[in-house]
């Protein structure tokens, strides 16, 4: 009934007492706009020569169109008469269909770039309408010409029109090149105009040069138009032209043109050709699959269909079939095309071998295989795909593809190979849809393990996600890949797009399954620890430390033994990652051992012991941690200590700590790695040097931290020595505090004061995170009490300059102790007035001031002055504030005063009109962000402050509401909600309790404001109002109240 009235047009708000509004949605029901449509075509002839018209007309007709973009199926009723009238304006009822289309073409400017749209639309209509099943030559009768010119016939008039749009340099040169290919094909015209058009095409293309823009532009469209010539006509109509055109195309030498395109169209032009040279047909030796169906793969039985028998041709029908000699031409020109530089080139060329091998005979076509990575690859999917690669060739094609699966080389400053391993993987899709389980069954384990090694491993997303397909597709069709679906669900499409949760996480659940096991370590081993990335060898280090738990035995007695060796070795990025796997292997095994109380020397072999303690040794003998190597070196090393250190192997009485100290001096972040050495070799000051911290090396120690302080490196990335500098604080902090609690003794007066001197300094940088840094460490050191760190000067006086360590905690406990003395808290909130007064526009200090005084109101150290109207320290707060935001385009600043306005709401008199005020004006703030923000803010402030509303608008007209909502809607573009009655009025409600039902206008309103973030947060907050107090007050006081106290000050804010 209400949606009867509302498509009627009649208004139901008349009716108070109706309680239920229903709304239009944003779903169309028809094509509204038909008769609109119709008066817009049928006035394009009077407006065509009107441009401003013509252009009005045409977006007001992109308008319509656009409405139905998600609701096409709406049109089709009616996109008969509409193009029925569009014929109807070119249409000349004396002439056939082809001649209006080809007048609009002569009519048109090749070289108006801004209207190339028009002449592509009308070749593809003119390669459509001249398939116009009678001879040409019946059309001639209609021709006109000036009088003592010769009439030109149809068929010369398209081929003129062709030939010129096949050396454009638009789109309208490939439109140009179909208009051809359906034209020249014609049974009437190939009789009189297929060999004119070759030599005009051959003799173009032998006079084109490629190097000048113009003959590319010519090159491309005769190639083109010739492999469609050669695609859609018969056999035996061009045979008689192919070797001609096969010789011409030969001394062209297109493979050795810097065009791709070219190269690209130049071998799609020769398998075309090679096509023609063999008799179409389909071979008899394929193999063929059985059943290709997904449902009968998964299903629950387990039987596998037979293999059928292959339907062989006799020997004797393929003996009498000659190849001609061609086709050796041509086979030779398709293989270098899989060895090309670019892929589309590449693709072609591998689709053409796929096609040409289809129509040899067995005896030539099983000899077809190539080496050319990418290529190859493509040509072997390829054949699979259709049948060509015999199940015999599967134990000489399955090891190359394995070996493309992980091609990688480096070459410059980058590597070249993910194309071969994304064709791989396209090969392995291919093999799964053309080939019987029973064929793959004996290379499944192989497979299953390449792809996957290749979806977890790979560092290219693009070959991860198609290694993912392919195994997917492996699992649906061949039904024979082990624990496939488990593995589905972890390593799917979007799983694999983070190379860190495919390293260390999707990796250790694949390896949890024994088949996968070892190939993921042994593949880790052999390509990803020694590989040229330095992030994947360390990506590869952290993944076998996962990986250790799943074959701790494997790991000590295979893996480690393998890497020792390496870790010492020549290849500079083999030594970098195997020192990495050590030092990570070697605590993961200890973590094991630990769990049952048993050092990690149980597990590991005397050899591997002693090969791990020789590595440092044998590299600081061989120089090896000098140059460009030393950069990779004294990282790694400073790991294998630190992870021997927490390992703790049985180097106690060796010299590790002087070696550490005198070989990676000043290293960085590789100083946290001798930290941890002499926290973990501990303090005992009648020890060994060589083993522990003593008064023998403890200013040893202390003087490389203290030199590290000084260092202030630069290169390309900027102050590097800041690493150096943070990481000697820290480990100046922790060694300290170690010696302290264990012999404070051994902290000569000398010593701290350097050490204290050497952190003040670094307090006083210019980099904010280094400055703080040190300051954070300079104040833990002086609070220390447990222990309490020696000699550090002027103790006193410091401590009265820094009496709290936490400065923030100690400023609330003062506000705390103050709540009640009002003139106390008077003078601190004038001091901080002054310096936000001192300070304005001075973004280091006002925007942590804001932030501070928004803590300060948050937790309520202001409220003494919330019951005095027109608190000064409130109301200058609210000036400065308002002044410091002024034209500002900080959005930290802004956010910032957002919280402060909202933190002030409490507060009474002009304070709250002017911070209302504030924010309603920052509701329209040019940043989407701060409309956002603001919103948000306020959203919140009005449900936790019941008192902002005014209690007496709640008995205002309901009619100034509905007023300033249908002025919203007509702003927003959307329709006007209108009430409706109920059918029946037993249970309509009272007359004097009307019902605005809000839901379907502000659904409308949500779906117009589209960037109004501010808006959109209001209307939120109102529909959050309606639900919260619905049942207290009514929702025609509720709509009323929040409209009329939004809007304070008589201020209009949209």
């Amino acid at each position: 009934m209400a949606l009867a009235d509302m498509e009627s047009g009649r208004d139901g708000e008349d009716g108070a007492c109706e309680p239920d509004v229903i709304a239009q949605g944003n779903a169309l029901a028809g094509f509204s706009e038909s008769s609109e449509t119709r008066a817009l075509i049928a006035s394009l002839a009077e407006m065509h020569e009107d441009l401003k018209n013509r252009e009005s007309v045409t977006q007001r007709f992109l308008v319509v169109m656009d409405r139905y973009q998600e609701q096409p199926h709406l049109l089709d009723p009616h996109l008969e008469w509409m193009l029925n009238m569009l014929l109807e304006q070119i249409r000349n009822e004396q002439s056939p269909p082809l001649l209006p289309v080809l007048d609009l073409l002569t009519r048109q400017d090749p070289k108006d770039h801004e209207t190339w749209e028009t002449r592509y639309m009308l070749l593809l209509w003119l390669s459509m309408t001249c398939l116009i099943p009678f001879d040409l030559s019946r059309l001639d009768g209609h021709l006109t010409s000036e009088p003592g010119l010769a009439r030109e016939p149809i068929m010369d008039r398209i081929l003129a029109v062709a030939k010129s749009y096949l050396t454009v340099s638009d789109k309208s040169r490939d439109a140009a090149s179909m208009l051809v290919s359906k034209f020249v094909t014609r049974p009437d015209v190939k009789l009189k105009r297929l060999g004119d058009f070759l030599d005009w095409s051959l003799t173009a293309m032998s006079q084109a040069s490629d190097l000048t823009m113009e003959g590319t532009v010519v090159l491309d469209g005769v190639l083109q138009s010739l492999a469609q010539l050669f695609k859609h006509g018969k056999r035996e109509d061009f045979l008689q032209y192919a070797p001609t055109v096969l010789q011409y195309l030969d001394k062209r030498r297109l493979s050795e043109s810097n065009q791709a395109m070219l190269r690209k169209l130049g071998v799609k032009l020769v398998q075309r050709l090679g096509l023609t040279f063999l008799k179409p047909r389909l071979a008899k030796w394929r193999y063929q699959r059985g059943s290709r169906s997904l449902a009968a793969n998964l299903s629950s039985k387990t039987t596998v269909t037979e293999n059928p028998q292959l339907d062989l041709e006799p020997a004797g029908q393929e003996d009498d079939y000659d190849i001609p000699e061609e086709i050796e031409n041509v086979i030779e020109q398709l293989l270098v095309g899989l060895k090309d530089k670019e892929t589309i080139v590449r693709w072609s060329a591998a689709k053409g071998i796929g096609r040409v091998t289809g129509r040899l005979p067995k005896d030539l076509a099983d000899e077809e295989t190539d080496n050319a990575w990418h290529g190859g690859c493509l040509a072997l999917a390829e054949l699979g795909r259709r049948g060509l690669l015999l199940p015999s060739r599967l134990s000489d094609v399955v090891p190359v593809i394995l070996k493309a699966l992980t091609y990688d080389e480096k070459r410059g400053a980058c590597s070249v190979g993910s194309n071969v391993r994304d064709a791989a993987c396209y090969v392995c899709w291919a093999f799964a849809r053309a080939y019987e389980p029973t064929e793959l069954k004996p290379f499944v384990n192989q497979i299953a393990s390449a792809l996957l090694i290749t979806t977890v491993f790979d560092r290219n997303v693009n070959c991860r996600r198609a290694a993912s397909a392919a195994f997917q597709e492996n699992v649906g069709r061949q039904g024979t890949f082990p624990h496939g679906i488990d593995i589905l669900t972890a390593a799917d499409y979007f799983a694999v797009g983070n190379l860190n949760n495919c390293y260390l996480s999707i990796s250790i659940y694949i390896a949890s399954f024994p088949e996968y096991t070892r190939p993921l370590i042994d593949h880790l081993v052999a390509r990803k620890v020694n590989h040229w990335n330095g992030g994947i060898r360390e990506l590869a280090s952290k993944a076998l430390h996962n990986l250790t738990p799943q074959a701790p035995d494997y790991m000590a007695n295979t893996v480690l033994p393998q890497l020792l060796p390496m870790a010492t070795g020549l290849d500079m990025h083999g030594r970098h990652g195997a020192i990495l796997a050590c030092a990570e292997i070697t605590h993961a095994l200890y973590k094991l051992t630990a769990k049952t109380d048993r050092p990690v020397t149980d597990i590991l072999s005397s050899d591997s012991v002693e090969g791990l303690k020789v590595i440092h040794q044998k590299l600081f003998d061989r120089k090896q941690y000098r140059g460009f190597g030393g950069e990779l070196m004294r990282p790694a090393v400073c790991a294998l200590i630190e992870k021997l250190s927490l390992s703790r192997m049985p180097f106690k009485d060796d010299p590790v700590v002087s070696k550490c100290s005198s070989s990676l001096v000043g290293q960085g972040e590789y100083l946290l790695g001798a930290r941890v050495v002499c926290l973990t070799a501990g303090v005992s000051a009648e020890g060994s040097g060589d083993s522990v911290l003593c008064a023998a090396n403890v200013p040893q120690v202390y003087r490389t931290l203290l030199d590290c302080l000084s260092d202030y490196t630069t290169d390309s990335r900027g102050d590097v020595g800041a690493w150096v500098r943070e990481a000697a604080m820290t480990s100046l902090m922790e060694v300290t505090l170690l010696v302290a609690s264990s012999d404070p003794e051994l902290l000569c007066p000398d010593l701290c004061q350097c050490m204290m001197c050497f952190l003040a300094q670094q307090a006083a940088e210019k980099i904010d995170r280094y400055r703080a840094h040190a300051g954070t460490i300079f104040l833990r050191l002086l609070h220390s009490q447990q222990p309490t760190v020696p000699h550090i000067p002027h103790r006193e006086e410091l401590l009265s300059i820094f009496p709290v360590l936490h400065s923030a905690q100690s400023l609330f406990e003062y506000l705390s102790s103050i709540q009640r003395d009002q003139t106390a808290l008077e003078q601190f909130g004038a001091t901080l007035l002054c310096i936000f007064r001192n300070n304005l526009r001075n973004d280091r200090v006002s925007i942590p001031l804001l932030k501070m005084v928004d803590q300060m109101l948050a937790r309520g150290c202001f409220d003494i002055f919330i019951t005095d109207d027109n608190n000064p320290f409130c109301v200058e707060l609210v000036a400065l504030c308002k002044e410091e935001i002024k034209k500002s385009k900080d959005i930290q600043k802004l956010r910032s005063s957002i919280t402060v306005f909202c933190g002030l709401i409490p507060f009474q008199g002009e304070v709250r009109k002017k911070v209302l005020f504030q924010l309603l004006l920052l509701l329209c703030h040019p940043f989407p962000v701060i409309r956002k923000t603001t919103a948000s803010q306020v959203y919140e402030m009005l449900l936790t402050y019941d008192d902002v509303i005014d209690p007496s608008v709640l008995d205002d007209d309901l009619s100034v509401v509905r007023a300033h909502r249908n002025q919203l809607c007509d702003w927003l573009g959307v329709q006007r909600p209108t009430l409706a009655a109920k059918p029946s009025p037993m249970i309509s409600p009272p007359k004097s309790a009307p019902i605005f039902i809000w839901p379907a206008a502000t659904t409308a309103l949500d779906a117009a404001v589209v960037g109004w973030a501010g808006l959109n947060q209001v209307f939120q907050l109102v529909k959050a109002l309606i639900r919260l107090f619905i049942s207290s007050v009514g929702s025609d006081q509720l709509l009323l109240m929040i409209c009329a106290s939004m809007s304070c000050e008589k201020h209009i804010l949209f």
